[in-house]
């Protein structure tokens, strides 16, 4: 990973708020992608162009894959890939909502090195590379040490509680919380505010990558619903759900899942 890839995320971060804040959600043109892909507005494309143009120019041997661009096999073929989420939560920005996040990683051979999930209205800057731990605001984080599932507090939509989805038919119990962005909701298990998260459906990758590294580099374990390590930049750039938590209440959560039951619509 070259030494100056997490600072270049943290400034296209940076810039990323500046065009996002300037936009006033409720008021910003939106409209739905095709094939029930969700809204999108005109700040998630601003704030797009703007990274397509400068991190590509920063970087002109990496592979793009961002949510806002149209996809194709030319990463595939690049050791290294920007994974890109221009604004996480566009439901939560197009409300008004202050709880939506810039969340930019790079995957280097299906590994993510350098991570960047950043909220500019609740002025938090989460970061991580790798080998290097994780920090908010610069700041050290580490997962949470709960290790009591009942009383551990898991960020989980309610789809996700159904019975269908666990051994026995019953969910294990847990207090449920639940924030609307995936990459923030990775965050906040990172610097354990959070035990665990999880989310069962099929998962875009740029939802996760960067929550990804910063889960591990806090000391936490990050997989899918089966269990298995995260790869990134696949051919179809999605994941089979996430499990993430530190090792204890991941553990525990994984080991109550049902592995033949369905993936699920929605967080």
């Amino acid at each position: 990973m070259p030494a100056t890839d997490l600072p270049l995320l943290v400034k296209a971060a940076e810039q990323a708020g500046d065009i996002a804040c300037r936009y006033s959600g409720p008021s910003a043109k939106r409209w739905d992608k095709p094939d029930g892909a969700g809204p999108v507005t005109e700040a998630d494309l601003a704030v797009n162009a703007m990274l397509e143009d400068m991190l590509q120019q920063a970087r002109p041997g990496y592979g793009w894959l961002s949510e806002e661009s149209e996809d194709n096999t030319d990463r595939l073929s690049c050791d290294r890939v920007f994974i890109i989420d221009p604004i996480d939560g566009t439901r939560s920005f197009a409300e008004g909502s202050r709880t939506w996040a810039h969340s930019f990683a790079v995957a280097e051979q299906g590994e993510i090195t350098a991570a960047v999930t950043y909220l500019p209205q609740r002025e938090l800057m989460f970061t991580a590379a790798k080998g290097q731990g994780a920090t908010c605001n610069g700041c050290p984080v580490t997962v949470s040490s709960a290790a009591v599932l009942a009383s551990a507090e898991i960020l989980a939509a309610k789809p996700n509680l159904q019975a269908h989805h666990w051994l026995g038919g019953t969910p294990p119990d847990f207090i449920r919380s639940y924030r609307p962005s995936l990459a923030y909701r990775l965050a906040k298990v990172a610097d354990g505010r959070f035990g665990a998260m999880l989310t069962l459906r099929p998962s875009w990758e740029w939802d996760i990558a960067a929550g990804d590294l910063l889960l591990r580099e806090a000391g936490g374990v990050i997989t899918d619903r089966s269990g298995s390590s995260l790869r990134f930049n696949n051919r179809l750039p999605r994941l089979n759900g996430v499990i993430a938590g530190n090792r204890i209440l991941h553990g525990k959560l994984a080991a109550a899942l049902d592995p033949s039951s369905p993936g699920i619509a929605g967080h």
